[in-house]
């Protein structure tokens, strides 16, 4: 006898209390293995996949794209023994269950929160509700042909999910009322691309439409917004990002100091390092390597302030933040033990954290828990800024645009590369003698690199 088991949306950990549906993986009638993704829900802080600790026939899904649910909704119900299964594997479990009044104990979701150092518990079977107990029925009889009865929650199309190359580009869709089942995908095997969508805004006429009562919706939408505005929502990543600058600018009395270095010889030395076999060093990379030496001198700007304690409390280990541009924003992904990483290992973080944090895969551990950030906006063509410091941190390293200048050179005018770097500081860990203490010794590394070489 097959048991209806509620799955909930999991606790993911880092005082996440909601995540946004971003795509169902799974529709009603699917037979989904235990630890098998069904949702992907993006949070503050990242994009996951939720897996099912359930095997079985989902017979109920709670909740549609673009909504948002709070820790321990219920997110989708499985008939636990519905699935074809060969006999004898799958019938002596369900008999022991059966015996017991208790369900199978699901399997612990890596990653999520869950205690792992307590034995798993078995769970009392729910009263099956008049709600649930239709969708039950119908697919543990004939899980494929036979449709579904009406319920709360149906599938999107017989068809399935319409294929799209990211839940960015579907997010992009859903934003602008385009119906992504009129679009012809230009990818592969019809694979709906970013470039299809923003055709579709160009060109709203409805031609590929297969209602026509559709056409008239991304008609309306551009003289609607000229009139009222595009509102968008601050929530998700956005969201987050703007509650962490706004109470960092409340509680966080900031300063900005800077200086121009000559990094002509922290280019060249670069160029000599990856002259050599084996893997290239980034600017990134050695600006790094510079940023934790200067904080095993200074190490004031490598703290935190306790408010609650009235206490500044500094950091035993340099965790790195660097601040990364990807489609859903800034991103500030976390190397961590920066100080004890050399500079290839720091190229090689680097670059994987960046990947992740573009394809949106990082997880919520990866953004968190850094001591001090490296904002290199020189990538944007700027020269200065001055930032906003990454709550609850104390300073952040700025590095604008290496570009060629005019420079005095041993007493001779000459071209040279030059950066400016700057520094802002939580004005209550230090005064501006450590400030400039640590932003000169890294204008004094940038300039010459023999200089870090003394105190390794």
């Amino acid at each position: 006898m097959p048991q209806v088991m509620e799955f909930k949306l999991p606790d993911l950990g880092e005082g996440l209390t909601e995540a946004e549906i971003v795509r169902w993986l799974v529709a009603v009638g699917d037979v989904v293995a235990i630890d098998q993704p069904v949702v992907e829900v993006e949070t503050a802080k990242a994009m996951v996949e939720v897996p099912c600790p359930y095997g079985g026939v989902v017979t109920a899904r709670f909740g549609e794209e673009g909504e948002e649910l709070p820790v321990g909704a219920p997110l989708i119900t499985v008939a636990v023994g519905a699935e074809s299964a060969p006999a004898g594997a799958a019938q002596a479990p369900a008999a022991e269950a059966d015996a017991e009044g208790a369900a199978p104990a699901p399997r612990p979701l890596i990653g999520y929160g869950s205690d792992h150092s307590r034995p798993a518990r078995r769970r009392r079977v729910r009263p099956v509700t008049s709600a649930v107990s239709a969708p039950v029925a119908v697919p543990v009889a004939v899980p494929a042909p036979v449709p579904v009865p009406a319920a709360p929650v149906a599938p999107a199309a017989p068809a399935g999910p319409v294929p799209v190359i990211s839940p960015l580009v579907r997010k992009l869709a859903r934003d602008n009322g385009v119906d992504l089942r009129a679009l012809r995908g230009s990818g592969p095997d019809g694979l709906i691309l970013r470039a299809d969508v923003e055709a579709a805004l160009r060109n709203p006429e409805p031609v590929a439409a297969p209602e026509p009562v559709a056409a008239p919706k991304p008609v309306a939408a551009p003289a609607a917004v000229a009139a009222h505005g595009e509102r968008i929502p601050l929530k998700g990543l956005r969201g987050a990002v703007a509650e962490k600058l706004s109470r960092s600018r409340r509680e966080i009395p900031e300063a900005t100091c800077w200086v121009d270095a000559d990094a002509t010889e922290l280019m060249a030395a670069r160029a000599a390092m990856n002259a050599v076999d084996g893997p290239k060093i980034s600017v990134l990379a050695l600006l790094a390597r510079i940023c934790t030496a200067a904080l095993a001198r200074y190490p004031e700007l490598n703290s935190t302030v306790d408010l609650a304690a009235n206490e500044i409390v500094r950091l035993p280990a340099v965790h790195l933040g660097f601040a990364a541009q990807t489609e859903r924003g800034l991103m500030v992904p976390v190397v961590r033990d920066a100080h004890t990483r050399s500079p290839e290992s720091l190229s090689a973080e680097f670059a994987r954290l960046t990947e992740l944090a573009r394809a949106g895969k990082l997880a919520p551990s990866d953004l968190t828990g850094g001591t001090f950030t490296l904002n290199n906006y020189g990538v944007f063509g700027v020269d200065g800024s001055t930032p906003i410091i990454n709550h609850p941190e104390a300073a952040m390293l700025g590095v604008g645009r290496i570009v060629p200048k005019p420079w005095v050179h041993r007493g001779e005018l000459a071209v040279r590369q030059v950066v400016q770097l700057s520094l802002t500081f939580d004005h209550r860990v230090c005064d501006g003698g450590a400030a400039g203490g640590f932003l000169r010794y890294v204008a004094d590394c940038v300039e010459n690199p023999a200089v870090l070489l003394r105190g390794l």
